[in-house]
Formats: C-alpha cells, sequence, structure tokens
C-alpha cells in the first residue's frame, strides 16, 4: 500500500484496517490521491469529490447475486464527479470491457425511478419485553409510529368521518322483517353471497387481505380464498380448453348468462382477452364497451341463476372482447366458426353507410346456432367440470368444487324465497348489508387488528411465554430481564448463561465462542479448536435449534435452517488466539478473512461481551462477570481498538 501511495495510487474498502482507510481518506482530500479505487461505500462521504469518476462495471454483487446498479446507487457515486470551485464539470467514465451496454440497460440506471423507501422497523424480542415492562407505551403503538404503517394510518381520520356517517346511516335505516316465511332471509343472503364468491362472478380475487372484512374472510376461508372460475381460467388447460369455436357463458356488465362462441384470444397471457360473438336482444346490437366495470344484478334470483339468456324478440347479436373474468362457464359445446369472416363483417356493418346491411351469412349460421342451443338447454349447458374434465387436482380446486354443489343444492330448502315480500326485503336487506361491511371494513383499518406486524408479534410473545421470559398474564420474568440487557441475540445468550455453557470456559474460550454472534461472512477456511471449544460450538448449535423449532412451532415464519445457518464460527479460532495475546500480524494468516473485517468483528465482539457481563450481574453470577470483563480486558489491545486519526 506504501508504494502504491508514494505513486498516487490508493485503494478504499472495508477490507483493509480501519486507521489504513483512515490515512487514505485524509490523504484524498488534501488531493495527493491521484487514483482512488473504491467501494460505493466511499461515495457516501460528502467531503470526498472527484474530478473523474470512472465505473469499472455497471454490476454489483449484492450479498446474494450480482444485478446491474440502482438509479440510487449510480448518481450517488457519479455525484462525485466535480469539485465545487475547481471543474465547472464532472467527467463519468463507464468502461466498456465486455463491449458496448445495451441502451436501454444504462436508460434505467441513469433515469430510472429511485429506490422506494421500505421500512426496516422490525420487531425483537429485547424490544417486546423492554415494552411488556413499560404500561406508558405499548407495542402496538410502536408499530402505528412505524414507517411500513404510516400509508394505513394517514387516512385514519378521513375513516374516522366515515364512520360515523356509515352509522348514522344504519341507524336511519327501516328494520328488516326476518319473521314467518322470512325467518331464514339472512341466512339466504349469506348463502347466495358465499355461492357468488365461489364461483368467482364477484372476481373475488381483486381483493386483498387489507380489505377483506371480518364477515367475508369468514366465506373466504370456507371457500379457501379461491375462486374456482379464476383456478380454472388460470390453469393449463383452461387456457386450452378456451379456444376458437369454444362456446361460452358471459356475464358481466351487458351481458347474463348469455352464450357466446370465442373467435380470436390474445397472445397476451398476463392481461388476456377474448374477441367473442355473443347473443344479446335485436336493439342491443352494436360495439360494447370490453372495459366497463362489471356491476352484479341485485335480482337474488339472478344471482344464483343458471338460466340461459334467450331473446324476447328476435334474436341479435354483438362481436366484442371480453375479459377471462367475464366467462362463468366453459361449456362442453364448441361450434365450427369462421373468426376473420365473422369479424370482419361485424366491423363492416358498424360504418354508418353499411349500418343497414343484414349480417352475413357465416354470422347468421352462428347466431343461429347459439339461440338453438340456449333455447334447448334453458337452464344451462353443461360445463366442463374443473376437476374430472380440466384436471384440476388442487386441494382449493376440489374442495371448492364440492362447495360449489353444496350451496347450489341448499338454495331450493329456503322458505324466503316463497313470500310475496321477498324481493323487497332482500333488496332492504342488501343495501343495509352493503353499509355494514363498508363500516366493518374502516372499523377494521382503524383498529390494531390491521397492524401487518400484529401477528408476528403475537407469535413471538408465545415464544417467550413458552420459554419462560413473561407469565401468562404478560409479566416480565427473570429470564426476560435478563433478555432485556442484551441487544442481539437475546434467547439465545440467554439460554446459554441459564444452562451455564460460558461459566465453565475460561475468558478466552468465552469470547471465541461467542465470535459467531458478530461474524457472518463466508471462510474456506475451518478454524482449528480444543475440543472444549468443539463442545461448546456443538451446545451453541444445540440450543439454536431448540429455539428454532419453537419459533416455527409458535407460527415464525423463519427456518430451522435459516436460524441456524446464522451463527458462523470462522473467526473462532482467530478471536481465541488474539484474546492469548497472538500479534495481530500472526492471527491474519490464520483465516482467509479480510483484516478489516477481522478487526470489525472484534470491536462488535467487545459490546456482546459487556452484555453478557451486565446479566451476569443480574443474575448474580460473579463467576461469569469477572470471566465477561477479563475477556473483553483481553481483546481489547493494540491495533484493533486504535483510536481514531479523526480525534487528534
Amino acid at each position: 500500500m506504501i508504494q502504491l501511495l508514494k505513486k498516487g495510487i490508493g485503494v478504499h474498502h472495508s477490507g483493509i484496517l480501519p486507521i489504513l482507510k483512515e490515512v487514505i481518506e485524509m490523504l484524498f482530500t488534501r488531493g495527493l490521491v491521484k487514483v482512488l479505487f473504491a467501494t460505493e461505500t466511499f461515495a457516501m462521504g460528502v467531503n470526498m469529490p472527484a474530478r473523474t469518476v470512472v465505473f469499472d462495471s455497471i454490476r454489483k454483487h449484492d450479498g446474494t447475486g450480482f444485478r446491474d446498479l440502482l438509479p440510487g446507487e449510480y448518481i450517488q457515486m457519479a455525484g462525485r464527479a466535480g469539485r465545487r470551485g475547481l471543474d465547472t464539470t464532472g467527467t463519468v467514465i463507464i468502461l466498456c470491457k465486455a463491449g458496448v451496454h445495451e441502451m436501454s440497460d444504462l436508460h434505467k440506471m441513469m433515469l430510472g425511478k429511485p429506490t422506494v423507501l421500505q421500512s426496516q422497523f422490525r420487531l425483537t424480542y429485547t424490544m417486546i419485553l423492554n415494552l411488556l415492562r413499560v404500561e406508558a407505551l405499548r407495542v402496538t403503538d410502536m408499530m402505528k409510529r412505524s414507517f411500513s404503517e404510516c400509508h394505513c394510518r394517514r387516512d385514519a381520520q378521513s375513516h374516522e368521518k366515515r364512520i360515523a356517517q356509515l352509522k348514522k346511516m344504519l341507524s336511519s335505516l327501516p328494520p328488516i322483517d326476518t319473521e314467518g316465511q322470512l325467518a331464514d332471509l339472512v341466512t339466504y343472503y349469506h348463502t347466495v353471497r358465499e355461492l357468488t364468491l365461489t364461483r368467482g362472478t364477484l372476481q373475488v380475487h381483486r381483493l386483498t387481505d387489507r380489505t377483506r372484512d371480518w364477515r367475508w374472510t369468514a366465506i373466504l376461508t370456507l371457500s379457501l380464498s379461491l375462486s374456482l372460475q379464476k383456478a380454472t381460467l388460470e390453469s393449463v388447460n383452461g387456457v386450452k380448453a378456451l379456444s376458437v369455436g369454444r362456446v361460452v357463458v358471459i356475464n358481466n356488465s351487458q351481458h347474463t348468462n348469455a352464450l357466446g362462441v370465442i373467435l380470436q384470444v390474445s397472445s397476451d397471457s398476463a392481461n388476456r382477452t377474448f374477441t367473442a360473438l355473443v347473443l344479446c336482444e335485436k336493439d342491443g346490437e352494436g360495439t360494447l364497451k370490453p372495459d366497463a366495470a362489471p356491476t352484479p344484478p341485485k335480482s337474488p334470483q339472478l344471482l344464483c341463476s343458471t338460466a340461459l339468456f334467450i331473446p324476447e324478440g328476435p334474436c341479435g347479436h354483438t362481436v366484442q372482447k371480453i375479459r377471462a373474468e367475464d366467462v362463468t362457464g366453459i361449456t362442453v359445446k364448441t361450434l365450427r366458426v369462421a373468426p376473420d369472416r365473422i369479424i370482419d363483417n361485424f366491423n363492416k356493418r358498424q360504418m354508418p353507410r353499411f349500418k343497414l346491411d343484414p349480417p352475413g351469412q357465416a354470422i347468421s349460421t352462428t347466431t343461429q346456432e347459439l339461440l338453438r342451443l340456449a333455447e334447448a338447454n334453458p337452464d344451462g349447458v353443461a360445463t366442463l367440470d374443473p376437476v374430472n374434465d380440466l384436471q384440476l387436482k388442487g386441494v382449493e380446486v376440489v374442495e371448492a368444487s364440492m362447495r360449489l354443489r353444496i350451496l347450489q343444492e341448499s338454495l331450493g330448502q329456503f322458505t324466503c324465497v316463497h313470500s310475496p315480500r321477498f324481493s323487497e326485503e332482500f333488496s332492504r336487506l342488501q343495501e343495509r348489508m352493503v353499509l355494514q361491511e363498508e363500516l366493518d371494513r374502516l372499523q377494521f383499518l382503524v383498529s390494531d387488528q390491521s397492524l401487518s406486524l400484529l401477528p408476528e408479534y403475537h407469535q413471538r410473545v408465545e415464544v417467550l411465554k413458552s420459554l419462560q421470559y413473561v407469565d401468562a398474564g404478560g409479566a416480565v420474568q427473570l429470564k426476560g430481564r435478563v433478555a432485556c440487557e442484551l441487544s442481539s441475540h437475546e434467547l439465545l445468550l440467554t439460554e446459554l448463561l441459564f444452562e451455564g455453557a460460558l461459566s465453565s470456559l475460561p475468558p478466552e474460550e468465552s469470547a471465541a465462542l461467542l465470535s459467531c454472534l458478530v461474524f457472518t461472512q463466508k471462510t474456506q477456511v475451518t478454524p482449528e479448536i480444543n475440543a472444549s471449544l468443539q463442545e461448546g460450538v456443538q451446545r451453541v448449535l444445540g440450543v439454536a435449534k431448540r429455539i428454532a423449532e419453537l419459533q416455527r412451532e409458535c407460527g415464525l415464519s423463519e427456518s430451522v435452517e435459516d436460524y441456524v445457518g446464522q451463527y458462523k464460527f470462522g473467526l473462532t479460532e482467530v478471536v481465541y488466539c488474539w484474546a492469548r495475546g497472538m500479534p495481530f500480524s500472526e492471527i491474519a494468516t490464520l483465516t482467509d478473512v479480510q483484516e478489516g473485517i477481522v478487526v470489525r468483528c472484534i470491536q462488535r465482539l467487545d459490546e456482546v461481551l459487556k452484555d453478557v457481563r451486565n446479566a451476569a450481574r443480574i443474575v448474580g453470577d460473579s463467576v461469569l462477570y469477572s470471566k465477561m470483563e477479563q475477556a473483553s480486558t483481553a481483546i481489547k489491545r493494540d491495533i484493533v481498538f486504535t483510536a481514531s486519526l479523526y480525534t487528534h
């Protein structure tokens, strides 16, 4: 490094010693370093401008794989080019070692959207335990103040106003008559709604978990939150069935149980649309808007009816684009059609000069075949069964299909449909339920139950109760008070402390064993450690596995392998030898980990030792307290803890 610096060349990255990085930074600010090879961390320094910034590559490794630089990363580094008061412009050079980069990649990197801010608020056991000890502040209050909940809470005031309005509207509505034949009216309403959701005619898949109210969550659980229609249309066999000539049942804002035949299928798999010839009334012919929002019919009979549309007068037709959600039934019937001739003839007759021309032979033949099919099957054409015909064997689909049959069979058992006041009372009930659903949704959004981290909080509390850190009433116990003194890995350290795993080890071995809490790098060198340390390593892994399995039992998503795998023992030998007084130049030969990372890990290890020392004081373990003091003193020496040059 000295020879490079004499020539005005410097290197700056996290792997070199901290004091050496400071020397390079000082030389650079004084203009003595003419060429500096640095990582993006150096670009974060506000007082580190350069005349020219050179990118060796526009790709980087982010810890999991290689990717292009994000716009924010590029702007931060390129923004170093140009020294205030010295340069009128700054120069940015991108090396093209493997050829010129694609213009689209450069445009995305330089002019792309900035990285979206994401909340880094995380629930930890220490945070939960500390908040449980404070009565004035609840954990849910902390969640509400986090950035992750900001977008949900900013509308709270408007939600409260709307809630007051809805309550007033509901109180002004007349009561629903549920006497006599109408006694099962409410049950009938819920059955109709569940049947509609299961069939998918209300596009249940468009609802999100954040906007579902508790009432319909129960219904969606029955149908396993999966629209049978959506599952069918997204399956491979379902897409194959929806080919040219297939007769389908269409329900949208213009059609109710109308037969249609597919003429064209779009190639866009993400937003697939179909061009179809659909039966309609004679006076309803024409080009209809495909994007009109579908509105379910209000009549309860129509909501559940499978009776096909049959025109009252002369049969008409229309050719329009339909969406996948408009298809509520894929029939077993197919027709031989001439799609190009049908579409061309229909489009021609939309022109004013050809408006009165009769339909072409292809359209007339297809329309008559659809009409004959509807008249021959007024109660509905047989459709392809998702399980038997389309071979959808998923548990959700099978259960939804069975549930659909049960619901359809149950409709005939209700007495409310025979009441002369049924339609009137059903409409009033529907109006009330729509308002009630909106009220329930808004009340859910302003309540603690809508917090995204609330389930994880309850799961972590269950872990703490199982380990006896808190009692059944939420009061923090001795183990919990000890864990509050630990800033990280609180469960593992507390369990090791109460099991006496550290008390029997000498100070240098305790420090070496605890290095697994601060070392996160991969290493190819296997440390050579004594039998006592090997036994300690196995004990740590055993405790970690037990905690990980308990977390899984309580519902937390982190796998046992990931939890146990975070503890790496690659610096165990290095820390052991350093605590025994070995010079830094010698311990650097024991590992392939860079010197700067070794220094940083030992510095962080000193903080862990102090935490364990404080925890031992609370437990009353004076022996462990003394050992942690000795271990901290043993590692706190020489170049690892050299004072910063910026403090002089």
